[in-house]
């Protein structure tokens, strides 16, 4: 069982920045890869960005590729994602999630591979 806790959203300009922070509990959270979705008012939920077990392997989605990066540390039992260059399409509640389901270096990008999820936090982008 891993309980995730997302941090860091808020409200930003278009053109700006934040970083989200995802806090897992449990000791085996190197052995999950982590994945952030995002899900927009009256839209499903996509996928934003993952990261493999070690960190080795990441993937990204097309509309955030270039802005956004995806790291992890696993001392820390956290992933984190740098959002840069905000957009105001960015405004989602945005969902950690851990996949314990992978070998080491294979990332998933469907939710439905994804186990565990965090409560979200909410990201407003403005003009």
């Amino acid at each position: 069982q891993v309980q995730l806790v997302e941090s860091g959203g808020g409200l930003a300009q278009a053109g700006g920045s934040l970083r989200l922070s995802c806090a897992a509990s449990g000791r085996t959270f190197s052995l999950y890869a982590m994945g952030w979705f995002r899900q927009a008012p009256g839209k499903e939920r996509v996928f934003v960005a993952g990261i493999s077990r070690g960190g080795g392997s990441t993937i990204y989605a097309d509309s955030v590729k270039g802005r956004f990066t995806i790291s992890r540390d696993n001392a820390k039992r956290t992933v984190y994602l740098q959002m840069n260059s905000l957009k105001l399409e960015d405004t989602a509640v945005y969902y950690c999630a851990a996949d314990g389901g992978v070998i080491t270096s294979v990332v998933h990008t469907t939710i439905k591979e994804y186990d565990f999820w965090g409560q979200g936090t909410q990201v407003s982008v403005s003009s």
